[in-house]
C-alpha cells in the first residue's frame, strides 16, 4: 500500500526537526560590551522563551522586532538569526509561501560564509526545507548542498546530509537515499549521539520500502535507542513506521503499534503526529473503530486548519504592518522615481511607436512596389509565352497546312470536283485549326454559354476515327464556377484531348461531369494505346495541368499502363 500523504508528513517533521536542532545546536552569542546589543539580545531571549512553550505567535512578533532593531544597528549576524526563526515559525505552520519570501530576505546578507558560517547554514537548511515541502526537490537538494560546503563541524554537515537523503526518500530513490545514510551510520558523530536513530530510522524506512529484508533490523534498534533517551516525538515516528512496515503482514500488531504513536501524539499535543496515527489506526482497524478513528480525524484536521489559518493571518498581519513601517519613509521618494521612469516609458513608447510605423510604412510600400513588378514581369512573361505558342502553332499546324495547299492550288487541275473538293477539304481542316487556336487563347464565358463552349471543344476533337462520349455536362451547374476554374477546367480538357489526339491512337474517349458533395469532378479515359504513367506525365503539358488544378486546392491523378488506355480523375471545389 501507498502512504504518500503519510510518507511527506513524516518526512516533512523530520526536517523540520533537524533544522530546529541546527539552529539551537549553536545558539547566538550574547555581547553585553554594547548598549545597543544588549537591547537586540534582550528581544531575541524573549522570542526564544516563547518559541519554547509554543507561543509562536508571541515568539514571532518579538523575533521580528529584534530583526528590525538589527537593520538599524546593521547588525547582520542577529538580522540572520531573527529571520531564520521567524521563517521556522511560518514553515511550522505551513505557510511555505510566507517563509520563503521571510528566508529570502536573508540571501543578500550571506556575502561572508566564512564569517557566520553557523548562520548561513541555518539560512540554508531553512530555505531548503521549504522548497522541500513545495515538493521542489532539486532546490531542496542545492541548498542543503550549500550548507555542507560551508566551514561548519561535521555533525552540520552529517545533519544536512540526512536531510538530502529525506529528499530522495520523498522522490522515491530509495537506492540513492540508502548509500548516504549507511556511511553515516559509521560516522563517529553519530555513533554515541542520540541522533543516531534518526539516521537508523531513515535507513530501516528506505530498506522497507526496496522490500529488503534488513528494514526491520534497522527500525528495531531506532526504536531501542528512543527508548532508552525517552524520546516521544522520536518514539512517535518509529512506531508508526512500524506500524505502516506491519500493515499488510500483521495488521493486529500494526494497530497495536499506531495506538501507541497515537496515545504518545495526544500527550505531546502533536497534531500532525495524531493525524498521521489516525490514518494509521483507520487502516489497521474495522467496522464501527475504523469509522470512529475516521471521524476523530475529521474533527482534529478541521480544528488544525482553522487554528493554522489563525496563525497565518496573525503572521501576515505582523509583516504587512513592519513592511508598512519600513517602507513609509520612502514613499514620496519611491514615488517620484516611478513617475520620472513612467515618463522616460511613455516618451520611449512613442519613439518606438513612431519608429514602427515609419518601418511599416517603407516596408508596405516596398512590398507593393515588389508585387507590382513582380505582376507586371509575370504579365509580360505569360504574354510572351502565349505569343510563342500561338507562333509555334501557327507554324506547325497552319502554315505547312496553307502552304500544302497552296502546292495543291497550283500544281492541280481545279476544274476537277474531285480535285475541288479535296481543296475544299483541306481549307476546311485549316479554317478550323485556326478556330480552335483562336479559343484556346480567347477569354471564356462563364455559364450556360460556357457549357456550350466545352461541347464544342469536345466536337473539335472528334473525327471520324476518334468518336467522343461526354455523360453528365447539362446536370453541372457551371454558374458556381469562377472565371479563373472555368478557364482551369477549359485548359485542363484541352490538353487532355491534345494528348489523345498526338499520343493515345484511341478511337473512344468518354468524359463523365458530376457533382459530389461540395466538389466538381470530372473522370477521363480513352482505349488508346497508354503507356507507362511516368514517361506520360512527364511533359509539361499534364505537369501544367496538375499544377492549375493544384492551385486551386484540387485533386488530380493519372492512370495509364501500355495497351490498357489512359485514365485520370479532376476533383475542384465549387
Amino acid at each position: 500500500m501507498k502512504f504518500k500523504k503519510f510518507q511527506l508528513s513524516i518526512i516533512a517533521l523530520l526536517t523540520v526537526f533537524f533544522v530546529l536542532q541546527s539552529c539551537q545546536k549553536k545558539p547566538l552569542k550574547i555581547t553585553k560590551k554594547q548598549h545597543s546589543r544588549s537591547e537586540i539580545d534582550t528581544l531575541i531571549a524573549v522570542a526564544h522563551k516563547y518559541f519554547e512553550k509554543g507561543k509562536f505567535d508571541s515568539s514571532y512578533y518579538y523575533f521580528d522586532k529584534a530583526k528590525k532593531e538589527a537593520i538599524l544597528k546593521k547588525d547582520t549576524s542577529r538580522i540572520l538569526h531573527s529571520i531564520s526563526f521567524m521563517a521556522e515559525i511560518e514553515l511550522n505552520q505551513g505557510d511555505y509561501s510566507s517563509s520563503e519570501a521571510t528566508i529570502i530576505e536573508a540571501l543578500p546578507l550571506l556575502k561572508n560564509p566564512g564569517r557566520f558560517p553557523y548562520g548561513n547554514c541555518n539560512i540554508y537548511n531553512t530555505l531548503a526545507s521549504v522548497y522541500f515541502f513545495k515538493l521542489d526537490y532539486d532546490n531542496s537538494i542545492c541548498y542543503f548542498n550549500k550548507c555542507i560546503n560551508l566551514k561548519v563541524d561535521e555533525f552540520q554537515k552529517a545533519n544536512s546530509k540526512n536531510n538530502i537523503a529525506l529528499v530522495f526518500m520523498e522522490k522515491k530513490e530509495y537506492r540513492k537515499a540508502i548509500q548516504i545514510l549507511l556511511p553515516l551510520t559509521l560516522k563517529k558523530e553519530f555513533i554515541n549521539n542520540e541522533k543516531k536513530y534518526v539516521i537508523l530510522n531513515n535507513l530501516g524506512y528506505s530498506y522497507f520500502k526496496l522490500g529488503d529484508s534488513k528494514a526491520i533490523h534497522y527500525l528495531k534498534e531506532s526504536l531501542k535507542l528512543r527508548k532508552i533517551k525517552k524520546d516521544d516525538w522520536g518514539l512517535i515516528t518509529i512506531y508508526s513506521r512500524l506500524a505502516e512496515f506491519y500493515l499488510e503482514k500483521n495488521p493486529s500488531l500494526a494497530y497495536k503499534y499506531s495506538h501507541i504513536a497515537y496515545e504518545k501524539a495526544t500527550k505531546i499535543k502533536d497534531v500532525n503526529d495524531r493525524l498521521i496515527s489516525l490514518t494509521l489506526l483507520i487502516k489497521s482497524s474495522e467496522g464501527d473503530e475504523s469509522k470512529k478513528y475516521a471521524l476523530d480525524y475529521i474533527r482534529i484536521n478541521d480544528s488544525n486548519n482553522k487554528a493554522r489559518q489563525i496563525a497565518k493571518n496573525q503572521f501576515a498581519k505582523m509583516k504587512y504592518d513592519s513592511k508598512n513601517e519600513r517602507e513609509e519613509n520612502q514613499k514620496l521618494k519611491i514615488e517620484k522615481i516611478q513617475n520620472e521612469f513612467q515618463l522616460e516609458q511613455q516618451k520611449n513608447r512613442v519613439l518606438l511607436l513612431f519608429y514602427f510605423i515609419t518601418i511599416g510604412i517603407i516596408a508596405t510600400l516596398g512590398i507593393v512596389k515588389y508585387l507590382y513588378s513582380k505582376n507586371k514581369t509575370d504579365k509580360i512573361k505569360t504574354t510572351i509565352e502565349t505569343e510563342n505558342r500561338i507562333s509555334k502553332k501557327l507554324h506547325d499546324e497552319v502554315a505547312n497546312d496553307l502552304y500544302q495547299t497552296i502546292a495543291f492550288a497550283e500544281t492541280q487541275d481545279l476544274g476537277s470536283n474531285e480535285n475541288k473538293a479535296l481543296l475544299l477539304s483541306n481549307l476546311g481542316n485549316i479554317y478550323y485549326t485556326t478556330r480552335n487556336i483562336s479559343r484556346e487563347n480567347s477569354p471564356l464565358i462563364k455559364g450556360i454559354e460556357f457549357e456550350t463552349e466545352i461541347k464544342e471543344l469536345l466536337s473539335s476533337f472528334s473525327s471520324k476515327t476518334v468518336n467522343i462520349i461526354a455523360n453528365g455536362i447539362e446536370q453541372v451547374d457551371w454558374k458556381k464556377l469562377d472565371n479563373i476554374k472555368t478557364i482551369i477546367v477549359y485548359r485542363v480538357l484541352q490538353e487532355l484531348l491534345i494528348n489523345m489526339k498526338k499520343h493515345s491512337n484511341c478511337s473512344l474517349a468518354m468524359l463523365i461531369f458530376k457533382k459530389n458533395k461540395n466538389n466538381l469532378e470530372i473522370n477521363y479515359s480513352d482505349n488508346g494505346a497508354g503507356a507507362p504513367i511516368d514517361e506520360i506525365i512527364k511533359g509539361k503539358g499534364l505537369q501544367n495541368v496538375r499544377n492549375r488544378i493544384l492551385d486551386v486546392k484540387g485533386n488530380i491523378t493519372f492512370e495509364s499502363e501500355p495497351n490498357e488506355g489512359f485514365k485520370s480523375n479532376i476533383v475542384l471545389p465549387l
